[in-house]
C-alpha cells in the first residue's frame, strides 16, 4: 500500500520546485528586459554621438566653404584684372567662389548627398574611377 504521506511530500517537492523554476524565468524575464532597455539606451547615445559629429562636420565645412569663398574673393581682388591672364584669374576666383558658396549651403552631408546621386545616376563611371583612384593610391603607397 502506498504512504500517503510520500505522495503529499512528492506534491510538495514539485510544487516548490515549479515554484523556483517560475521565480527563475521572472528573474531571467527581468534580466533580458534590462538588457534591451541597456542596449536601447547605448543605441541612442551611440545615434546622438553620431549626429553630433555630422553637425559638427556639416559647420566644419560650412565654415570652410566661407573661408573659400573670402579666397575667390581675394584673388579677385589682387589677381591681373586685363588681357588672358586677368580672364583666367576671373574663371578662377569664379569657381573658387562657388565652391566655397555650395560648400557653405550644403555642408558635408549635402555633399554626401550629391555624391550618391550621382553614383546611382553613373555606376560604372564611378567604379572606374574608385578603381584608378586606387591603383593610383596603390602606387604612391608603395613608393
Amino acid at each position: 500500500m502506498a504512504n500517503p504521506t510520500t505522495g503529499t511530500k512528492g506534491n510538495e517537492a514539485r510544487s516548490a520546485t515549479n515554484q523556483t523554476f517560475d521565480k527563475a524565468r521572472d528573474i531571467a524575464s527581468q534580466g533580458v528586459e534590462k538588457a534591451k532597455e541597456a542596449a536601447s539606451s547605448v543605441g541612442e547615445m551611440v545615434g546622438n554621438a553620431a549626429s553630433n559629429v555630422g553637425r559638427k562636420a556639416d559647420d566644419l565645412a560650412s565654415s570652410a566653404g566661407s573661408g573659400i569663398k573670402n579666397f575667390g574673393d581675394t584673388i579677385r581682388e589682387h589677381g591681373p584684372k586685363e588681357g588672358m591672364l586677368g580672364e583666367a584669374s576671373k574663371t578662377v576666383a569664379n569657381t573658387t567662389k562657388q565652391v566655397g558658396r555650395y560648400l557653405e549651403e550644403e555642408g558635408l552631408s549635402g555633399m554626401m548627398e550629391d555624391l550618391t546621386t550621382m553614383i546611382k545616376r553613373n555606376p560604372v563611371p564611378a567604379i572606374l574611377v574608385g578603381v584608378g583612384f586606387g591603383v593610383l593610391l596603390g602606387r604612391f603607397l608603395r613608393s
